[in-house]
């Protein structure tokens, strides 16, 4: 008998072997393929999802926040307060019977004014987040993909308007207009798109140098196909947590403008509005036309900083301690 070569024992490996197998390989079945594009999102999803979650003081602010926003929309179905008509009878009333607040200065019921104030503040956070937001996205993804002198120029733009002293543009819009709420959501966005720009153009210059974005321009990418599939989708993460920043800071800086005369007038009402007004009674011993929408306001941008800061934790893989 004689002796087989080596080549013939592999051309019968190859002739047993399934097609598509190679040999020295074992074949997988379905529980060990490799999990779809589908599956890898879902389960990267879940690792954000819990991430998050592990974080209590991001738990606590949504909780926070969500109650806020049913005590903003859903409580003056329940306690329902007049917010128009000026009750001078009833001016400056201590807390008790039925004020558990008590009352300002007008005669407005203060529990009611901190559920009409809440409305306007909330409204005017998530609008300017969310104008200030897309505005920035826009603006930072074309100056960093574009780049050379496009960029330069229109990150002069950005350092411009950031040299603009916001006090006194504040205190002039407050003598020369009459607020209302578009106006002040169209000024706090104009003004609070310039970091959301700074910072997607940051992160869009070190997305453009890297592989997949050099692939897609060799087969012949479009620049917008690029930007809207590629650049955008992978800054989500800060573009998000940024988002909530900017609506802290929005409630904030509102807060501010009511000190500066540039606020909603009556009957309309906001947190800082009533804290501003408040102020003036404060040594008359009123302390619940001050401290309840003091409290409010730093209850609610500590709770919208962290639920940023645990968006920031849960997104960004360097900072998950596993």
């Amino acid at each position: 008998m004689t002796e087989r070569t080596r080549d013939e024992i592999a051309g019968e490996d190859r002739a047993v072997l399934p097609s598509g197998v190679v040999p020295g390989q074992t074949r997988l079945g379905p529980a060990h393929a490799a999990p779809r594009g589908g599956a890898v999102r879902a389960q990267a999803r879940w690792v954000h999802l819990r991430a998050f979650m592990e974080n209590k003081l991001a738990v606590a602010g949504v909780v926070f926040v969500v109650l806020m926003f049913l005590f903003c929309f859903v409580g003056p179905l329940f306690w329902h307060t007049n917010q128009v008509t000026v009750a001078m009878f009833n001016t400056n009333k201590p807390p008790g019977g039925k004020h558990p607040l008590g009352t300002d200065d007008l005669g407005y019921d203060v529990l009611g004014r901190l559920m009409s104030g809440g409305q306007a503040s909330l409204e005017v956070g998530l609008a300017v987040a969310l104008i200030a937001t897309g505005v920035g996205v826009i603006y930072g993804v074309i100056s960093g993909y574009v780049g050379g002198i496009t960029d330069a120029v229109m990150m002069r733009v950005v350092d411009i308007v950031l040299a603009i002293p916001v006090v006194y543009l504040f205190i002039d819009l407050a003598a020369t207009f009459r607020p209302t709420l578009w106006l002040l959501i169209v000024v706090l966005a104009l003004l609070s798109w310039l970091g959301p720009a700074r910072l997607v153009r940051g992160e869009t210059l070190s997305l453009r140098v890297r592989e997949y974005v050099q692939a897609v321009r060799a087969m012949g990418g479009r620049s917008g196909r690029i930007i809207t599939r590629h650049l955008v989708p992978n800054t989500i993460g800060t573009i998000v947590v940024n988002a909530t920043f900017q609506v802290a800071d929005a409630i904030l800086t509102l807060a501010v403008l009511s000190y500066l005369g540039f606020s909603l007038p009556p009957p309309a009402a906001t947190w800082g509005g009533m804290l501003e007004n408040g102020v003036n009674f404060l040594y008359d011993g009123y302390w619940w036309e001050i401290y309840p929408a003091g409290a409010l306001i730093v209850l609610t941008v500590v709770a919208f900083n962290f639920i940023g800061d645990g968006l920031r934790d849960a997104m960004d893989v360097r900072l998950q301690r596993r």
